[in-house]
């Protein structure tokens, strides 16, 4: 059986810390991303399982990301992990064809919305 890979496209180091542990905890692979152009190119280059993109001011700035993975691999989920809620942000991101719009989420939050997403 494969290991699922999650890609984390994330603007703190501090989740990627706390995400990545979580995530390869329950044995998944986890590659992680600081920029948004490089994930980008990473997922043109190589196959990933699931996405996980923050969005961090009141710009959408993981539109970019969302936007190719669904011109690319409409089927690969991608969620949104927010600082701070924003309406509009959120309507964007779903719009766009994210799978959920988290804000600071836990970690067990998190892998609960990873793991229901990976049965589908």
């Amino acid at each position: 059986m494969k290991t699922a890979t999650i890609l984390l496209v994330l603007d703190e180091l501090r989740d990627f810390q706390i995400y990545g542990t979580a995530l390869r905890s329950l044995g998944y692979k986890v590659v992680l991303c600081g920029s948004r152009l490089a994930a980008i190119d990473l997922i043109e280059a190589e196959s990933v399982d699931f996405v996980i993109v923050s969005q961090g001011t009141s710009a959408f700035e993981g539109r970019g990301v969302l936007e190719r993975i669904v011109q690319l691999h409409p089927k690969l989920p991608v969620l949104v992990v927010a600082r701070e809620l924003d309406v509009n942000c959120y309507f964007e991101a779903m719009e766009l064809g994210a799978v959920d719009y988290l804000e600071r989420p836990e970690p067990r939050d998190l892998l609960w919305t990873v793991e229901t997403q990976m049965l589908n």
